[in-house]
């Protein structure tokens, strides 16, 4: 065996392993990062991105149908041609991964190639090296979950790893999972003339969680895919496709696509050898704020510990590793607002507490649906609604869910509300421009307004004089 010591050992190329790589090299030339499998990030490769282009492509294909309404004519004469927007996609998902791939070859012979594991908490074994080091951040990322009797079907059943190879249609797919995964995908797949069934409990869809929502979402997205309420009691090949097994009934399917979560890439780590209690998905704890295990130098990172699985958070999560891997006392670093948003027509999004953080203490709700909203109106998508969330007494911000056009924008304005600890009244003092889509947020504000047991303004304007406040 080959030994080698280094200060930092960083194992994973992902997004957050990427990131804590070069967050620590700010402080030291003695790190090495390792790395088993494709390079690339699930971002660039099969996540974020492409599932983006095909969705650009599905939601402009499908905006063919207003067409007649606007006045614009011939939209009947358009065509699809499905293995050219695949083609489109995979072209885009090539360029963002050769910008990854660039990155990894600067990092010339400090970059290796292998699966580790742990020999204990500070030792790795990759290939026929030992590699010592001082300290070890765990970025190994995670993969869809696939049932493992659901394996070997003939290649029908697809997961988000797969489905952007695709060269023809499917003409029938069964989405099991109503995540975000599985709304993405499958509504694009629908609007790209696929007959698409959605299959879930829909005790959550996609990341929502508030009753009034999740009915609302159910019944916006049963317009464009067939919807299974259940759980899938097996998949079985039959001519010419699956037949997939739902409590008493049964589905015919061409293909089916997996969207059931992710499981974490730490079968060979060797996380036993950690010396910790490891959670029931196979785990040690670590500390969301230092990402460190214990006591121990290692530290986790991305989506491998399943905790906040979105991009800009493993980058933040890889940044805290990185730092903490090179200094002798952790810091603890604030967290920011959680933000969610699918890309779906209408955009579903979450932003800091979620209905299922809030239901158990004192809180009131504003509400505002778009089918009177102007701009909403206009553009021809009307459909979908806000909900946000604020302490009974005094009105702090604590969160939100929606169904919402522009969705992705509202959300992030929220977030800088909460972020900085607004309450709907300071919120209500910032400008709305008229017509905008964002004026449905002053709608819902000031019915979350008017139900403060103890508001502190009748007017929403800031008084220059403060003897005017209550």
């Amino acid at each position: 065996m080959v030994e080698r010591k280094v200060r930092v050992a960083v194992i994973g190329a992902g997004s957050a392993g990427l990131t804590a790589y070069l967050e620590a090299k700010k402080v030291t030339d003695d790190i090495v990062l390792i790395n088993g499998g494709a390079y690339g990030t699930t971002c660039a490769r099969v996540g974020c991105m492409p599932s983006k282009v095909l969705l650009q492509t599905a939601h402009d294909y499908h905006h063919r149908h207003m067409f007649k309404d606007f006045g614009i004519k011939g939209a009947e004469k358009l065509e699809l041609d499905f293995p050219a927007v695949m083609n489109h996609v995979r072209s885009f998902r090539d360029r963002f991964v050769r910008g990854i791939l660039k990155m990894i070859e600067k990092i010339g012979e400090n970059n290796i190639e292998g699966y580790a594991a742990f020999a204990a908490p500070n030792s790795l074994v990759v290939g026929d090296t030992v590699i010592d080091a001082d300290s070890i951040v765990i970025a190994t990322g995670s993969r869809p979950f696939v049932p493992d009797a659901w394996n070997n079907k003939e290649n029908r059943v697809l997961t988000s790893n797969t489905i952007f190879e695709l060269t023809e249609r499917p003409e029938s797919l069964g989405v099991i999972g109503a995540g975000p995964v599985g709304l993405e995908l499958g509504q694009a797949l629908a609007r790209l003339g696929c007959k698409v069934t959605l299959i879930d409990d829909l005790t959550s869809v996609g990341g929502l969680t508030d009753p009034v929502l999740i009915e609302a979402a159910t019944k916006i997205f049963r317009e464009e895919m067939n919807i299974e309420q259940g759980r899938v009691d097996g998949i079985s090949p039959v001519e010419g496709g699956l037949n997939v097994a739902v409590g008493g009934n049964s589905l015919k399917v061409e293909r089916v696509l997996a969207a059931m979560g992710r499981k974490p890439n730490i079968e060979k780590l060797g996380l036993e050898n950690l010396g910790v209690p490891l959670n029931g998905r196979g785990l040690p704890e670590a500390d969301s704020g230092t990402m460190q295990v214990g006591e121990l130098p290692v530290f986790i990172a991305g989506d491998v510990n399943g905790d906040r699985p979105i991009l800009h958070e493993a980058i933040d999560e890889g940044v805290i590793a990185g730092y903490n891997a090179v200094r002798k006392e952790p810091h603890c670093f604030r967290r920011r607002v959680p933000l969610g948003i699918l890309f779906t027509e209408p955009n579903m999004a979450f932003v800091g507490k979620r209905y299922k953080d809030v239901k158990d203490i004192s809180h009131v709700i504003g509400e505002a649906e778009f089918v009177s909203q102007g701009r909403a109106l206009i553009a021809g998508k009307d459909k979908g609604l806000i909900r946000i969330y604020a302490e009974s007494k005094r009105g702090a911000l604590l969160g939100a869910e929606m169904v919402a056009p522009v969705g992705e924008h509202l959300a992030h304005l929220l977030s800088l509300a909460l972020q900085n600890s607004l309450t709907v009244f300071e919120m209500l003092h910032m400008p709305f421009y008229h017509p905008v889509a964002e004026e449905i947020l002053a709608d819902a504000l000031r019915d979350l307004a008017s139900k403060v047991e103890d508001p502190t303004r009748e007017l929403e304007l800031p008084p220059c004089d403060k003897t005017l406040v209550k």
